[in-house]
């Protein structure tokens, strides 16, 4: 690069004089080309650019391109960033987030177009909005707002749904379209609203109030008291920022404390919001909000087609199954005769089977019954026959012990003449009278001394 520039800051790259006009730089398409994007480079080498992501790719060879567009939509600038600084990136590139890229200008020669070669992005502003999001989040969920048990389940087949949105909306038309493919018979009440902006939270948090005030309406107009199913609270995607006014805290609490079920369904698939929360079903998209609040009315027509058709086919063959019975009795009925002579042999083959089987008792309990008497015999022999030798055995024992025996091997019975026994000289006075009883008779005698162990007790 040469010391010299012209008046432009552009250096004169290749020019070559016209012999046409003599002083006056005539350039080549690829050294002017060459030359801006040079100038670019030193002047703007690097430089962060604040917009809104349009028309974002991801080639094959892992490239990405995409175009940012100021707010007002009244200028763009074409990005291109390299596989290896779009892997760095945090999050998902989608359209209308609002980014801060870092990078430097250039220019793609080969369409002579500027361009900027993005080496980093951020979402713009997303770091503080992240912060407060997460802040809010953790004391709602402290508090039980998002837990799994207070969450109701959602009618399979409401009546009457509202959808709390813009008017303005996309994701009304979504919502509505997908309501009349799927379930054109439901009611379907729209509650409008900002869904973006300051004046949002208070007039989402008014609109779910109004859901509850024609809730009560439904139910006293209606004869069967049915009164709104299920809410619908919608939007389109959008950055942060333009989701933020379904994390505002009235907004939440308002979700929670609604009395009727609500389907979330805000943003894309990933996006997520404090609402979806607390809401009782986050759907991904507003239209996956309205396919899951209701089965489709072509297969509820199909499962209510089947189960008549299973029903009738249960009632044909109850029908006939009573038809038969109602043959047989018929039958039966018209020949009395033949029913008594049926019943009449019954009864003979039961008696017979009777007798048969008194008999065969009778014969088995006298089979069991032939040894007993024998058994008894010798049952009460050898009862007789103990108790005689035991009765011998106490005789025996009885006579070893019989006093008479004892005064007939020579001893004596000593006692007074009242009958008492006379066991020690103690008892016994000098001109006592005793009495002696013997084997074979009796002797009255008078004591004339007492000794006690060879002592001397006469008076």
């Amino acid at each position: 690069m040469s010391a010299g520039t012209d008046d432009l800051g552009l250096l004169p790259h290749h020019a070559q004089p016209s012999g046409a006009s003599a002083g006056v730089r005539v350039w080549g398409v690829g050294a002017l080309v060459q030359a801006v994007g040079d100038t670019l480079a030193a002047r703007y080498g690097g430089v962060v650019v604040k917009g809104e992501i349009s028309g974002f790719t991801r080639a094959a060879s892992g490239h990405g391109y995409f175009t940012l567009k100021d707010e007002w939509g009244q200028a763009s600038l074409r990005c291109a960033m390299f596989r290896r600084a779009l892997t760095q990136v945090d999050f998902s590139p989608r359209e209308g987030q609002l980014v801060e890229a870092r990078g430097r200008l250039s220019v793609y020669e080969a369409r002579g177009e500027l361009q900027m070669v993005v080496e980093g992005l951020t979402q713009a502003g997303a770091g503080a909005l992240y912060e407060q999001f997460l802040r809010l989040k953790a004391r709602l969920e402290a508090e039980g707002l998002f837990d799994e048990a207070r969450k109701r389940l959602i009618p399979s087949f409401p009546r009457r749904i509202a959808v709390v949105t813009s008017l303005a909306a996309a994701a009304l038309r979504d919502v509505v379209t997908a309501l009349r493919r799927r379930v054109p018979h439901i009611e379907a009440i729209i509650v409008p609203c900002a869904v973006q902006g300051a004046e949002a939270p208070a007039q989402i948090v008014d609109a779910l109030a109004k859901v509850v005030w024609l809730d009560r309406d439904a139910r006293a107009r209606d004869a069967l008291g049915q009164g709104i199913d299920t809410v619908i609270l919608c939007r389109g995607g959008g950055s942060l920022e333009d989701l933020w006014s379904f994390n505002d805290e009235r907004v939440v609490r308002a979700v929670a404390a609604c009395p009727v079920p609500v389907i979330c369904g805000v943003g894309h698939e990933t996006d997520v919001t404090l609402a979806d929360l607390a809401a009782d079903l986050r759907a991904p998209t507003p239209t996956a909000a309205a396919e899951l609040v209701a089965s489709p009315q072509a297969q509820s027509l199909y499962e209510l087609g089947a189960l008549a058709g299973r029903m009738q086919w249960r009632v044909r063959q109850q029908l006939d199954r009573q038809a038969q019975s109602l043959d047989n009795l018929a039958l039966r009925l018209s020949r009395p005769a033949q029913m008594v002579g049926r019943y009449q042999q019954q009864l003979a083959q039961l008696e017979s089977r009777l007798k048969g089987s008194v008999r065969e008792s009778v014969a088995s309990a006298r089979h069991r019954l032939a040894p007993v008497p024998a058994q008894l015999t010798r049952a009460v022999a050898h009862r007789v026959a103990w108790t005689r030798q035991h009765q011998e055995h106490l005789g025996l024992r009885l006579a070893a012990l019989d006093p008479q025996r004892v005064l007939e091997r020579g001893y004596a019975w000593l006692g007074t003449v009242d009958g008492e026994p006379v066991t020690t000289v103690d008892d016994v006075q000098a001109g006592q009278s005793l009495r002696v009883r013997m084997a074979d008779g009796r002797l009255d005698v008078d004591v004339r001394q007492v000794l006690a162990g060879g002592g001397d007790k006469s008076p």
